[in-house]
């Protein structure tokens, strides 16, 4: 990274009073030379009196549209301003900023248009639970087998976009958990998809959205739009190579 690139970080927050201010700091600490905003998705708790009292740059939505809509937004936010880099990450703790640059490198020298922070090459730090390692991993095969890239960890929401992925996404985007979706419909599209390792750590407080029983039905509709999503999106891959090899 040079101090010429642009760089904006999306933090998406839903009921994060116990995790925002921290995950906040600790980018400000790690990472000065970056831009932030928190996307408010209509938090029931002190998330928006926190965002208020410490004067942090967020956007609050006036109806609750989940992670994929509030992430959506921010791209929109990133595009309209002329950022060359949007990163994306949660605001409960789990992501460390200390290792932003190994997502942010291989799209800053161009070798990515996305690039997204895998817990699982070096299989350091927080893993996941065991049932919802699984879910990854069978997410994983869906996609290699939908459009031959392989990406182990295709839930994870740290991931770094170039200015053209970033106005792709403010466009398309999935607007229910859509990590797997968005990948996806990257490879399809013909843009260069990675991923980088990190270390993740277990949420630092409150509760995941996903519990056992969310998991199932999660993997379930994401497995389901994953195959609707190949079967849309086949025509606009195909006319992107087309060209691309004119």
């Amino acid at each position: 990274m040079n101090d010429t690139t642009k760089i904006l970080v999306l933090i998406p927050c839903y009921n994060e009073e116990a995790n925002i201010v921290e995950a906040v700091e600790r980018l400000r600490r790690t990472c000065p030379q970056v831009d932030f905003l928190v996307i408010n998705d209509c938090s029931t708790d002190r998330s928006v009196e926190l965002l208020k009292a410490h004067r942090y740059p967020y956007l609050d939505l006036p109806v609750n549209l989940g992670i994929g809509g509030g992430i959506q937004c921010g791209y929109v936010y990133s595009h309209a301003n002329g950022y060359d880099i949007t990163v994306q990450m949660d605001g409960d703790g789990q992501h460390d900023p200390a290792y932003l640059e190994n997502i942010v490198r291989p799209v800053a020298e161009g070798r990515l248009d996305m690039c997204i922070g895998s817990r699982f090459i070096t299989k350091e730090g927080f893993q996941t639970s065991f049932m919802r390692r699984v879910g990854i991993h069978v997410l994983s095969a869906m996609i290699f087998l939908l459009c031959g890239k392989r990406v182990k960890d295709v839930t994870s929401g740290f991931r770094a976009t170039n200015a053209r992925m970033t106005a792709y996404f403010a466009k398309h985007y999935a607007a229910d958990y859509p990590e797997p979706e968005a990948i996806l419909a990257a490879c399809l599209a013909g843009f260069r998809v990675g991923e980088a390792a990190v270390v993740m750590q277990e949420r630092h407080g409150g509760v995941s959205s996903i519990n056992a029983v969310k998991s199932v039905y999660y993997m379930v509709k994401v497995s389901l739009s994953l195959v609707i999503d190949r079967l849309s999106i086949k025509p606009a891959a195909h006319a992107r190579r087309k060209r691309s090899s004119s």
